[in-house]
């Protein structure tokens, strides 16, 4: 993408009434001013679902119109991307979504202990080497983090065609003491995998569905 159109973007997302761009610095020294009260923003008291490293919001905006039951929020740190599933929500008429660019290891100052219902982490990069581990979105310091904003019995969904993650997470959840409610390697060859993550396919996925075998983990903290 251009520049140009980069700042274009960067432009129209200042405009947008579904999207938030806090401040690292005021995040770190004061928290959000919505943590703890999402549902006044969407004026309901319906769970809250989270979708990290969200990219162009393909993933959040399509479980939106799946369930207007539930309030989505996607959240990335690429305001080119970002703008993309902003706007779309927009023109939609889509109340029940929003978005906020940061940085994923700041969630705790955007959302309160148990305030969340369910995440999603769709197609992250796997961070394979090593010296990459902490920016894993699966990692021990990540999952600790889900556990403390998602309410009891609150679900997380890994879904990714990266079986070195998929294998990694699932091997770290047992560690823990949690058994996955669901776990499969090749989900569009399985017709017990969860709706959402069979009809919802991102650009990505798409692309690369015919070449690469498509996992899906699905699990919640004891």
């Amino acid at each position: 993408m251009g520049s140009k159109n980069k700042l274009k973007r960067f432009k129209e997302n200042l405009n947008f009434t579904n999207l938030f761009q806090p401040n690292r610095d005021d995040l770190i020294e004061k928290n959000f001013e919505l943590r703890g009260k999402w549902n006044y923003f969407f004026k309901n008291d319906n769970p809250i679902v989270l979708e990290l490293g969200c990219g162009k919001g393909e993933y959040t905006t399509e479980l939106a119109k799946l369930n207007p039951n539930k309030n989505y929020i996607g959240i990335d740190i690429k305001g080119a991307r970002i703008w993309k599933g902003a706007k779309e929500s927009i023109q939609n008429n889509l109340n029940n979504v929003c978005f906020i660019r940061t940085q994923i290891e700041l969630i705790d100052k955007i959302f309160c202990n148990q305030e969340i219902s369910e995440i999603w982490i769709t197609f992250p990069d796997p961070q394979q080497k090593i010296q990459r581990k902490k920016h894993r979105l699966t990692n021990f310091v990540f999952m600790s983090m889900y556990k403390k904003i998602l309410k009891k019995g609150g679900e997380v969904n890994l879904k990714t065609d990266s079986e070195f993650l998929h294998g990694y997470t699932l091997g770290l959840i047992e560690g823990m003491g949690i058994d996955p409610i669901f776990s499969n390697h090749d989900i569009y060859s399985n017709n017990n995998a969860p709706k959402e993550a069979l009809e919802i396919k991102t650009f990505y996925e798409k692309k690369f569905i015919d070449s690469k075998k498509i996992t899906f983990l699905k699990f919640k903290f004891d």
